[in-house]
């Protein structure tokens, strides 16, 4: 497959995922792109950031790519959910949208499909496709998705996955090779270095971490509970 120039830039780097949940004291879109700015001068490639004042906060402030998606709601399809939701991220500036590639039903009665489809006819953008499983991948490649994540992969029922609390290596192992040459980028519980590279060592195109770089809160407790036994 042809890989746009952005893409290319991706291969091999770090991607920091720059978000806070609602109610947290760092949920600003000024917070978020001085996070994002920080972020960027330790060498970060790309940001990933949700919601659209996110997107055009971080979008003025860092020279690297920005990744954006629009979450709403916490159940079934919420990471930009509809074609609304996805044209909304690139007029707020996102360079590359996220959005769920599940073939779980949408608000707008859209299949994942169509709203790649309709999404590119509106707007110039590349396209990340969230995967929850191997099927999701095949789905995103059918598509000419421009890049796909495991980003979804910890949220399949606790009887199809024995997973640790680490990055999804054995998705990540399937995905390339059963498709050696497409960017597969590894998101989801990345919460060490180790992580990081074990994830590369495996055939990643890139390496999204955000709660092991951009969650204060997170790291705390972590760091609490193995201090405090």
């Amino acid at each position: 497959m042809e890989v746009a120039p952005l893409v290319q830039s991706l291969k091999g780097r770090l991607i920091v995922s720059v978000q806070a949940y609602p109610g947290e004291p760092l949920r600003h879109p000024e917070t978020m792109a001085q996070m994002a700015q920080a972020c960027e001068e330790g060498g970060a490639a790309a940001i990933r950031c949700q919601g659209l004042a996110d997107i055009a906060a971080i979008k003025g402030r860092v020279e690297v790519p920005v990744i954006g998606l629009w979450k709403e709601g916490h159940e079934g399809v919420y990471i930009t959910p509809t074609l609304r939701h996805a044209v909304a991220c690139v007029n707020a500036g996102a360079d590359v949208v996220a959005i769920d590639a599940t073939d779980r039903p949408r608000p707008d009665g859209r299949t994942f499909e169509q709203t790649v489809r309709d999404l590119r006819a509106q707007c110039e953008t590349l396209v990340m496709a969230d995967c929850m499983t191997m099927e999701d991948i095949r789905r995103a490649v059918t598509c000419g998705c421009d890049l796909v994540s495991t980003t979804l992969s910890h949220n399949k029922p606790a009887i199809q996955t024995t997973m640790d609390e680490g990055p999804d290596i054995a998705l990540l192992h399937q995905a390339t090779l059963e498709f050696p040459d497409l960017p597969i980028i590894c998101e989801g519980h990345v919460h060490t270095p180790a992580d990081g590279a074990a994830a590369i060592d495996a055939g990643a195109w890139a390496v999204v971490v955000g709660t092991g770089i951009t969650h204060p809160t997170s790291l705390t407790k972590w760091f609490r509970t193995a201090i405090e036994g």
